[in-house]
């Protein structure tokens, strides 16, 4: 039987690529868009991806069925934490789409919130799922790399245009700048491979005049008692996508994701191990598209047919590092 799932608000990137992969799901019984705002619907609501979707009148519509039992938190970074607890407090599973905020008093509410109630909340890191990140997960976690010493990651975007600007309202949003809103995907990654940083160093700067208030140029180093990862984040890159990237390196071997999408994967090894040979070589990924297995995950989790692949308190210690590299938290 499908799992009833449906949708609080379009204001956040990845909106339309939820409500896209939940419509075309064969496990999903996509009920429906709940979006606050009338005027941020007539502005974003004619996207083809919500063509022929049921739009919810008021939240209670949503909230207050029993047969919906999860929901994707798709409105404002500013707003999803507030979506995210009347959700769970309704007995629904929440798909809580990146990064969960700028106040970690208020997510670690929420996670407790779930563990009381049993319920399953998901980040929305979906190179969590890219087959290249995968790769290089399992061969850090097993060992093969050996120990790892170094990681360093690269996530930059085009300069955004004065609409986006404005629809950027919090404090992690503004002050945290493009390391907050992007570089969380690969600080979640770093965090996977590493766990907690011993210490963060935030470095964070403006080279955009016509933005004075925004961060748009900054790195964050993790310091870990045998490893050290560089994060580096900026808004003002041309053609961005082509160099990101993720380098893994161990004693016995390095990783290089590079670009990240579609994922192009290079390993280097010591010696000859698990049908790959000495030295550099390229290995063959599958490029999938975002979104759907992070929601095949989900749906599988809450018909128990699995446990979750993090666990609440990774999305906890995710976040507390998102805040720390982005300079809105110390610790």
């Amino acid at each position: 039987m499908k799992v009833k799932l449906a949708q609080y608000g379009i204001s956040h990137d990845h909106a339309t690529g939820k409500a896209r992969v939940m419509q075309e799901s064969d496990q999903v019984d996509f009920c429906g868009v709940f979006e606050p705002s009338t005027e941020v619907r007539e502005a974003l609501g004619a996207n083809p991806a919500y063509e022929g979707v049921h739009w919810f009148s008021k939240e209670d519509g949503i909230l207050d069925d029993e047969t919906i039992v999860g929901i994707a938190a798709q409105g404002r970074v500013s707003e999803n934490l507030a979506i995210a607890r009347r959700a769970l407090e309704h007995g629904k599973h929440v798909w809580l789409d990146k990064p969960a905020g700028d106040d970690l008093d208020e997510f670690r509410g929420v996670l407790d919130i779930a563990r009381e109630k049993s319920l399953l909340v998901q980040l929305g890191y979906m190179f969590r799922y890219n087959a290249g990140f995968q790769f290089v997960f399992d061969w850090a976690e097993s060992g093969k790399l050996g120990d790892i010493f170094s990681v360093r990651a690269r996530i930059s975007t085009r300069p955004s245009d004065e609409a986006t600007w404005q629809r950027w309202d919090s404090h992690g949003e503004r002050e945290g700048g493009i390391m907050f809103l992007l570089a969380c995907h690969l600080t979640d990654a770093v965090v996977t491979l590493l766990g907690r940083p011993d210490r963060v160093t935030s470095f964070s700067r403006n080279e955009d005049d016509e933005f004075p208030w925004y961060r748009d140029n900054t790195a964050a180093i993790l310091e870990y008692g045998g490893a050290m990862a560089t994060i580096e984040s900026t808004s003002l890159e041309v053609s961005a996508g082509a160099s990101r990237r993720l380098e893994v390196y161990g004693t016995r071997g390095t990783a290089i994701l590079e670009p990240l999408e579609p994922p192009a994967l290079r390993l280097c090894l010591d010696e000859d191990r698990d049908g790959y040979a000495e030295g550099w070589q390229t290995v063959p990924v599958e490029s999938r598209p975002r979104y759907v297995e992070s929601l095949r995950a989900f749906v599988a989790d809450i018909r128990g047919e699995k446990t979750p692949d993090r666990s609440l308190d990774h999305e906890f210690t995710v976040q507390e590092t998102v805040l720390r590299a982005a300079g809105l938290h110390e610790a």
